[in-house]
């Protein structure tokens, strides 16, 4: 499909819209307040290191299998912290979720994401986000805080589906809720086996893969491959052009 029919343009967040910002202070205070909900005097660094990653590692595994996400309450109290008081675990299940998330350190737009979005819908096109990822309310917050909010007319998440990519129904609720056909859209993600993956499934007419310089190159198969790559958010105002203008 020729990118001057695209309509609408979806999304992945992590690794591709928003990028995370290694703060050591901002994941430490993160960890500890996880200590602090379940209530565990265990050193904080500790517990996070020989508790919760090891858990949250099975989670993942459970999770990629079945393209699944648990619901915070079930995350917590199933997989990360069972052997707590239940009541207290589900009553904080929201908060630790959301703490879990900022111990792995800042989330920030990519550099020229913000100005890239903005233009994107200036130039008309349809945009959403079709995301994985666990919590409820940090897209949300995220959003409003950025000022992005206007520029998405459907936000679809694994956290709130509790379906997961490559699965195609999460690409499937963002195109019913923009109006436009799978021929119709492009997806731009980092993960190829995932993002890319899901986005053909669901018959995507484009499929664009993020290849940050930093970041650790993916393998390339048939099945994964994207009809192209960018390595700077900026480089989808070239894909992409203004009414009556030709892609560069």
């Amino acid at each position: 499909m020729s990118e001057k029919k695209t309509r609408a343009i979806l999304f992945d967040l992590g690794d591709t819209l928003r990028v995370i910002r290694k703060d050591d202070a901002y994941s430490l205070r993160a960890k500890t307040r996880i200590a602090e909900l379940l209530g565990t005097e265990t050193d904080p660094e500790e517990f996070y290191r020989t508790v919760i990653e090891p858990r949250y590692d099975r989670y993942r595994e459970w999770a990629l299998s079945y393209y699944c996400e648990a619901p915070e309450k079930v995350l917590w109290t199933r997989w990360l912290a069972y052997d707590f008081p239940r009541e207290r675990v589900e009553a904080a299940a929201s908060e630790l979720t959301y703490e879990y998330r900022k111990s792995k350190g800042e989330r920030v737009v990519t550099d020229g994401g913000a100005e890239t979005i903005r233009e994107l819908c200036a130039r008309g096109y349809d945009l959403a986000i079709v995301s994985d990822l666990v919590g409820v309310h940090e897209v949300d917050e995220w959003l409003d805080r950025d000022g992005l909010r206007p520029y998405f007319k459907s936000v679809q998440q694994s956290s709130i589906s509790l379906i997961r990519k490559p699965h195609p129904a999460l690409f499937y609720y963002a195109l019913e809720e923009l109006g436009v056909d799978a021929g119709e859209a492009c997806f731009v993600g980092d993960n190829l086996n995932r993002d890319i993956v899901g986005a053909k499934a669901a018959g995507l007419g484009l499929t664009i893969g993020v290849r940050y310089p930093e970041k650790k190159p993916q393998e390339v198969t048939e099945e994964n491959r994207p009809d192209r790559f960018i390595t700077h958010f900026k480089e989808l105002l070239d894909i992409f052009p203004g009414p009556g203008e030709a892609p560069r």
